[in-house]
């Protein structure tokens, strides 16, 4: 028979075996001897392991290389099509002040007084003109602060003019309002329900490390209204009306089970937990609030299995973030997950308008503006759409954040389930295309994915269930059966 020829991968050694992935983000495990006489050309062509590695374009032969040279371009484009759905995301601060002084706030927010940092008609109507612009059909706005809803009338009037707009764009428009839930109203919400505004809100754990990380400016507990209001929201527009971001701290670090806990009790059914990011009143705290890689990972593992084990035991909830990892490892679909993409979506899956009019790829950029460093300024909503998407800064930010091109992600076994970060790079380094080396966002997903192969390695069926249980979004008793 011809000699095979082997197709570019990647690989790494886990415990005694080889993990290999290949361009397409197909992985298969070797034993040592299995991936020595791979490499070496003495595979049997009637061993099982020569028909998974052909079955997957880890090899192939002449007279089929076109053939699986064409799969692996399917299966990569399938991959990056989030490309083609430039931009979907586009995130208005409608104000930077606030009715909370979070320990961590990355946003910087000013006191309720400051009345200076709040979006103006004209601002907000250029911003929505220029969202409608983009050449995705579909469009979700998201509003942001500060606080949101103190600049309320700016929302309603642009929920309005945007659903004005696409009555000739006809376009799949949503919204979404970033709250903290201090303050809303019934009219309010019925507003949000009227026009299918999601909710998107904050929950750090019980009421002593809520009102802990979450320090409130009213003098009311910020934990106490988030659930008076959380409830009436929920009562009023239904039970998944509201959705919950978690941010770790050492406060709630090595309590992991008993916010998950909370968020059950709370009546949620998934959580994502999201390592502190250093921006803002973060930086400034620092030394109070941040961990290091090692101890998150630890903590995320521990939190990872204890979720695993409440699924098993007929409690339906999921840990986002294992399951982005696992739907790049285990479907051939792209996430929407701005940090795990290549190139970096920041400014091709998500945008950010500032209260002032000025436009950033992401809202670390616009936070980064916010500490004194305005490099990621993409233009402002006084300037031409093309200026905009198609200027030197999203296209450095495209040129530096392919990982397949990038110095050391080019060698990583986790390319394709990985992405680039060119803001933390850039706030770390000063540089773009950042140093992996050093980088903390680097460690964090390579010792995650270490794990979450290790689980799949393993391939215990109640685990794997589960796991498909998230991806296929059904129950896992459904699953298991």
């Amino acid at each position: 028979m011809e000699k095979y020829i082997i197709l570019p991968f990647n690989f790494k050694y886990i415990n005694d075996d080889v993990l290999l992935v290949n361009q397409a983000g197909e992985y298969l495990f070797l034993s040592d001897n299995e991936f020595s006489d791979f490499v070496n050309y003495k595979l049997k062509y009637d061993s099982f392991s020569y028909k998974e590695l052909k079955s997957r374009q880890f090899l192939t032969v002449e007279t089929e290389k076109e053939t699986t040279e064409n799969m692996l371009a399917i299966k990569l484009r399938t991959r990056k099509s989030y490309i083609s759905d430039f931009t979907s995301l586009h995130m208005i601060v409608v104000t930077l002040r606030c009715n909370c002084l979070c320990k961590y706030c990355h946003a910087s927010s000013v006191d309720l007084d400051s009345t200076e940092y709040d979006m103006t008609w004209e601002t907000a109507k250029k911003t929505v003109d220029m969202i409608f612009q983009t050449p995705s059909m579909d469009i979700k706005i998201e509003y942001q602060g500060g606080e949101p809803m103190l600049n309320w009338d700016i929302i309603k009037q642009s929920v309005l003019y945007a659903e004005f707009l696409n009555k000739i764009a006809k376009k799949n428009l949503e919204f979404v309002i970033c709250t903290n839930l201090m303050e809303i109203s019934d009219k309010q919400i019925e507003f949000c329900k009227k026009h299918k505004i999601e909710i998107s809100t904050s929950l750090d754990g019980c009421k002593d490390i809520h009102d802990c990380n979450r320090k409130s400016r009213i003098f009311e507990s910020s934990y106490d209204a988030f659930i008076r209001n959380s409830n009436k929201v929920k009562s009023i527009m239904g039970e998944d009306a509201c959705s919950p971001l978690l941010t770790i701290t050492r406060a709630n670090l090595h309590k992991l089970k008993e916010v998950i806990d909370e968020y059950i009790n709370q009546g949620y059914n998934n959580i994502f937990l999201r390592a502190l990011n250093p921006y803002g009143n973060a930086i400034k705290n620092k030394d109070a609030l941040d961990y290091s890689v090692e101890e998150f990972v630890d903590a995320y593992i521990d939190a990872l299995n204890y979720v695993i084990e409440l699924n098993k035991t007929g409690i339906n909830f999921v840990e986002c973030f294992a399951a982005l990892f696992l739907s790049r490892i285990l479907t051939p679909f792209a996430t929407g997950f701005v940090d795990l993409q290549s190139p970096s979506g920041a400014g091709i899956s998500g945008v950010i308008y500032n209260y002032d009019g000025k436009i950033y790829p992401a809202d670390e950029a616009r936070m980064l503006s916010r500490m004194g460093d305005d490099y990621f300024c993409m233009g402002t909503v006084n300037n031409r759409y093309e200026d905009v998407f198609n200027g030197k800064i999203l296209r450095n930010i495209v040129f530096n954040s392919c990982v397949e091109t990038m110095p050391v992600c080019s060698e990583c076994v986790y390319q394709q389930y990985c992405g680039a970060d060119p803001i933390r790079n850039y706030l770390e380094t000063k540089d773009v295309m950042g140093y992996r080396l050093t980088s903390g966002f680097c460690k964090k997903n390579k010792l995650i994915l270490d794990y979450l192969f290790k689980l799949i390695k393993k391939a215990d069926d109640e685990t794997m269930d589960v796991f498909w249980s998230w991806l296929m979004h059904r129950p896992y008793k459904e699953i298991k059966l």
